[in-house]
């Protein structure tokens, strides 16, 4: 069954101040409606403005989520509005939804909201033992051809991606659905591509999942990772929701952060989809996470919510914390409005 959403008194008024803009999917269900009326609200508040997140785990791993946002909770004194998982597991890439949807459903029940990914194996690749996820050179154009093995290898993936969000839609979740992303840069299967032939794949996707499956409770996520092209890849106004930037970096400025203004110029709530301190491989785990909301404030003030990776990225690991958490921009689980 899906929970209305109670709006009331001070968040009542931001969310009537905001621009509304329709879901991209028309049949969107009434608690995703709310929950993306809520979010577009958000950049227009003086306070309480850019929803915490923290992507937990993959797969099977994903049972460990809980523990982490207990870790978080007890150093911080407050938990992360968002909830991040992802449907694959890392040694195959094959779709396995049970236990990111335990934890997204214990998540949705407290009050939290959740995001979904999928590190999803090459289905162009003929030894299916290999997830092939930085397969080089990929021709993605194949998987656009209904008469191809690569596309019925494909349709099944994405059979086994809705089933799994079909059992959410069953439980009232809306998702923060993030496809593809950092599809600018070239160390995933679908990644580098001609933009034109990315736009299919997206809207292949798209369509699939909301007129075939009727997945109603999605939130449509375009993340680039940031640097170039990154609004190159937008596949339309009509298949997002919402977008943002993945960025591993200690330093939140544009100096560091390239190809910001044209993902904050799309007509779309902006974000960090990903970010982590550091780089990509082996931070040290001691930042001082207040840089990242003094670096928002300063550089990136459109922001609307942000998620942090795990591991030494992470919440869990990190310094200062509790102060990002408690800053007055901040939205945490407890702050949230029921959907």
């Amino acid at each position: 069954m899906i929970k209305p959403i109670l709006l009331s008194g001070w968040l009542a008024l931001s969310v009537a101040a905001a621009p509304n803009q329709p879901p991209a999917n028309p049949a969107a269900s009434p608690a995703a409606r709310a929950e993306l009326t809520f979010i577009q609200g958000l950049a227009a508040r003086p306070d309480h403005r850019v929803l915490s997140g923290q992507f937990t785990d993959a797969g099977e791993r994903a049972s460990r989520s809980a523990a982490m946002f207990d870790r978080i909770q007890e150093r911080s004194g407050s938990t992360p509005a968002i909830l991040g998982v992802d449907y694959a597991n890392w040694a195959d890439g094959r779709v396995a939804s049970a236990a990111p949807n335990a934890a997204a459903i214990q998540q949705w029940q407290h009050g939290g909201l959740v995001a979904i990914e999928v590190h999803c194996a090459d289905p162009c690749r003929t030894n299916r033992a290999v997830s092939g996820l930085r397969d080089q050179n990929v021709d993605v154009t194949p998987l656009l051809d209904p008469h191809s093995p690569a596309h019925a290898e494909w349709m099944r993936e994405l059979d086994d991606m809705a089933a799994g969000l079909q059992q959410l839609r069953a439980a009232g979740v809306v998702v923060l659905w993030r496809p593809f992303h950092e599809m600018n840069g070239g160390w995933f299967w679908w990644g580098a591509k001609k933009p034109e032939v990315f736009t299919q794949l997206w809207r292949q996707m798209f369509v699939y999942f909301t007129e075939q499956k009727h997945l109603d409770n999605l939130l449509w996520v375009y993340a680039p990772n940031h640097g170039e092209h990154t609004a190159d890849y937008y596949p339309g106004d009509h298949y997002v929701d919402l977008v943002g930037v993945d960025a591993y970096t200690d330093l939140v400025d544009p100096e560091h952060i390239k190809g910001t203004a044209e993902v904050r110029a799309l007509p779309k709530p902006f974000g960090f989809a990903e970010f982590g301190p550091h780089d990509p491989f082996h931070p040290p785990g001691d930042y001082d996470y207040r840089r990242l909301m003094d670096g928002v404030q300063t550089h990136f003030p459109q922001t609307v919510w942000f998620m942090a990776w795990s591991g030494n990225w992470g919440l869990a690991t990190n310094n200062h914390v509790g102060e990002l958490l408690h800053h007055p921009w901040v939205v945490n689980r407890g702050d949230l409005p029921r959907f």
